[in-house]
């Protein structure tokens, strides 16, 4: 199993446990640490997956959705004033009211954006919610396939029915084997074995490499990263700096994915903790260790690759960093 570690003043002060597989599209695993077989919740990193049917549907030709906010529909934002003017935006091409979103309101997760909205003496709103650009993806299909757009969360609508499908393409799984559960902005969500994630965005990867409806997705998301994340995010920052090497994206609960284009390659990593500083550490390392990103690479991408720890005095006194390397082959 790999670790990330917590140092202050020389000592480990925490110990993350890290599981991370890497397979190709085949489902072959080609590197790993811990356990590939735990069951995992993709949580938010389902998203490329479940935007897709906008691509292949003729949705964002129909509408006339943007590059960027075909990347916002993949995306857990940072509701900064770009992300709520995409989300606006995509309601209003396809017809579809705030008020139909299903995900709850919540300030921005960005401080700056939410300190203005306070200020202004402003409220949360749905369209706030970091996964308000995948709600409105969703109510852009449902309307565009001529289904009913009320209640296109609940799993039994046609919406939700097809991202099961997604799932069950990418992973190579039947439905039956694919868990469920509701996330945490109120759409059905899908757990499988941390290996059958790296499939499934290994699949995607190789997909994506000639000119059709993934590579669009996965074009939009390294194109656009911002949309995918916001300032300061990882996702965003490592998109940004492989320059479309690889397409990541975070889920909640300690988990990340990745698809490499260029070796076909599919990564899952899931911190048992489900701590979000870890998982970030590791995503570097990972991609480091697999040569989706090279030395410059991780200098450039330290405050994720190796956090520094300060105080209120704003002083270093520690660090976050990976002790670990991926087995090659098979576990």
């Amino acid at each position: 199993m790999g670790i990330v570690e917590v140092v202050r003043g020389g000592v480990v002060e925490s110990r993350h446990n890290v599981d991370v597989a890497v397979t190709d599209a085949q489902g072959v695993l080609v590197a790993s640490t811990g356990d590939v077989h735990g069951l995992t919740f993709l949580r938010s990193a389902a998203k490329p997956l479940q935007a897709l049917p906008l691509v292949e549907e003729g949705i964002v030709d129909r509408f006339g959705l943007t590059v960027e906010e075909l990347a916002l529909c993949c995306a857990s934002h940072e509701g900064e004033p770009e992300h709520v003017r995409a989300v606006r935006s995509i309601l209003s091409k396809a017809g579809a009211d705030e008020s139909l979103l299903r995900c709850g309101p919540h300030l921005p997760f960005s401080s700056a954006a939410s300190k203005v909205i306070v200020a202004s003496g402003g409220v949360a709103e749905r369209v706030h919610n970091n996964c308000s650009g995948k709600h409105a993806g969703m109510l852009a299909l449902a309307i565009g396939m001529g289904w009913d757009p009320m209640d296109y969360h609940e799993a039994d609508h046609p919406v939700q029915r097809r991202m099961m499908q997604e799932m069950e393409r990418w992973t190579g799984l039947p439905a039956e084997e694919i868990s469920t559960g509701v996330d945490g902005c109120g759409v059905v969500c899908f757990a499988v074995e941390l290996a059958s994630m790296a499939t499934a965005f290994a699949r995607f990867a190789v997909a994506a490499r000639p000119d059709g409806p993934a590579e669009r997705v996965v074009s939009a998301m390294t194109t656009h990263p911002f949309m995918v994340g916001g300032t300061g995010r990882t996702c965003t920052d490592v998109m940004s700096q492989a320059r479309g090497r690889v397409f990541v994206k975070v889920g909640a609960e300690g988990v990340y994915a990745a698809g490499v284009p260029e070796t076909g390659f599919g990564v899952a990593i899931k911190v048992s903790d489900g701590g979000r500083r870890a998982v970030e550490v590791a995503l570097v390392r990972v991609l480091s260790e697999l040569g989706a990103l090279d030395g410059a690479d991780v200098i450039a991408l330290a405050p994720h690759a190796n956090p520094m720890v300060d105080n209120t005095l704003g002083e270093i006194v520690g660090e976050v960093r990976a002790r670990f390397d991926l087995t090659r082959g098979a576990a």
